[in-house]
C-alpha cells in the first residue's frame, strides 16, 4: 500500500522586511504563493495544505480555484514552527508523511520536489532533506508515523532541527544541483534578485 504523502506549505508570515504581503507578489504570470502551490500540485502528492496567517483572507482568495486545503495559524507571530504545528493538526488523518515547503520559495522546481519524493519512496529513511553546496534546504520530507509525536513535543526554538539532529541514522541528504533550495524572499532585494534570475 502506498504511503499518503501530503504537501504542507508554510505561508503565514508577516514579511516585515519585505514591506508587503510577499505571498501575493507577482512571479511570472502568477503570484509567489501560487507558483509554490502549483509546483507541489504537479508532484505525486495525496494533497496540499497551505498554512495562512498574515493577510489570510487575501492570500486565501488568491488560491481560489486551486485544489488545496487552507488553514489559518492564529499564532503566526510566534514564528514558523507554530505554522508547522498548525499544518500538522490540519493534515488528513491518513497522512503518513509530510513534505514541508516554504511559501516564499517560488524558484524551487518540480524536479527538486520529485527527487526528494523519489528518494523517500525508494529508501527507508524517516527524514529526507535536499542539499546544495553542502547546505540543507527545503522542501523537507518527514515520516509522521515515526516523528509526529516527537515534533508535537518540541519547543519550536529550533524548528525541526532537533528531530534531524537526534536521528542522524534516519536522515538522508539528497544532493540537488539547485541553490534555489537555500534562498527565500525576505527583502525587496531578495525578490528583485529572484526575478532577475528568472530573466523576467
Amino acid at each position: 500500500m502506498n504511503e499518503q504523502i501530503y504537501g504542507l506549505v508554510l505561508a503565514a508570515g508577516m514579511a516585515r522586511r519585505m514591506g508587503s504581503t510577499k505571498q501575493l507578489l507577482p512571479f511570472g504570470d502568477r503570484t509567489v504563493l501560487q507558483t509554490v502551490v502549483d509546483t507541489l500540485s504537479g508532484a505525486d502528492l495525496a494533497g496540499v495544505v497551505v498554512v495562512l496567517g498574515h493577510d489570510a483572507d487575501a492570500v486565501r482568495e488568491s488560491l481560489r480555484g486551486r485544489t488545496v486545503l487552507c488553514c489559518v495559524n492564529d499564532a503566526y507571530r510566534e514564528g514558523m514552527f507554530s505554522s508547522v504545528l498548525c499544518g500538522l493538526h490540519h493534515l488528513p488523518e491518513d497522512a503518513d508523511a509530510v513534505l514541508i515547503a516554504l511559501g516564499d520559495q517560488p524558484q524551487i522546481e518540480l524536479n527538486v520536489v520529485q527527487a526528494v519524493l523519489r528518494t523517500y519512496r525508494e529508501g527507508d529513511r524517516g527524514v529526507v532533506i535536499p542539499i546544495s553546496g553542502g547546505k540543507r534546504g527545503h522542501p523537507v520530507l518527514v515520516n509522521l508515523s515515526r516523528y509526529r509525536d516527537e515534533i508535537l513535543r518540541l519547543s519550536g526554538d529550533e524548528g525541526l532541527k532537533p528531530v534531524m539532529r537526534g536521528h542522524p541514522h534516519d536522515t538522508l541528504e539528497v544532493p540537488v544541483d539547485d541553490e534555489g533550495i537555500l534562498r527565500d524572499l525576505d527583502t525587496p532585494e531578495d525578490y528583485r534578485a529572484e526575478i532577475e534570475r528568472r530573466g523576467k
